[in-house]
């Protein structure tokens, strides 16, 4: 699986937007965008990537949550490539499949398993394929260093359920992904959360 962030360099404000591919860019293979964001020169990088021949640029796109920042360019986008678009949102236009937690999505050449997360919006998911150990989390808190807020008990049992899981990085919705030491960090944000 390759993951590109479409969004280094940018601009404007926005969320980082994931282009995951297939190794070999496999007719199989899902060409999937996890967030779309706001700034229309992921486009030019969109066409210009390597996604393989003879299938669509952008087959699929998975939406974290229905933040401006994470979802603008949607329309846009569903114009451009028509790609098969998911979200927990029953609100957004353009979402052809609304995801309810406990799916499995195949992303580029893996299987991903989609995690309802609410805590950052009542919309929020997290990605996790088990086989690469990555989780795509969106702004889902996941690094909580403070006791002093009270989290939904939905959100706790999403984040008990992503403890358990073998996590070795973690690509978040804005800044750089956390290589290492994911395990240390959601047991120690678990044990803050619950406080």
């Amino acid at each position: 699986m390759k993951i590109i962030n479409l969004s280094a360099g940018r601009k404007i404000y926005t969320s980082n937007v994931y282009l995951v591919t297939g190794d070999w860019n496999k007719l199989s293979d899902i060409n999937t965008l996890i967030d779309v964001g706001r700034d229309p020169a992921i486009l030019d990088k969109i066409d210009q990537a390597s996604t393989g021949v003879g299938k669509k640029r952008v087959q699929k796109v998975i939406l974290t949550h229905s933040h401006y920042d994470h979802a603008t360019l949607l329309p846009t986008i569903k114009k451009r490539y028509n790609p098969k678009t998911f979200a927990a949102s029953s609100t957004l236009e353009h979402v052809d499949v609304i995801l309810k937690g406990g799916e499995r999505l195949k992303i580029g050449d893996q299987e991903f398993e989609v995690i309802h997360t609410p805590g950052h919006s009542n919309d929020s998911i997290c990605l996790y394929c088990k086989k690469e150990k990555i989780l795509f989390a969106g702004d889902t808190p996941l690094v909580i260093r403070a006791k002093d807020t009270t989290y939904q008990k939905e959100f706790i049992e999403a984040l008990e359920e992503i403890t358990k899981k073998d996590i070795e990085t973690i690509y978040f919705g804005h800044g750089e992904p956390l290589k290492g030491e994911c395990k240390k960090m959601l047991l120690n944000s678990l044990e803050n959360a619950r406080s």
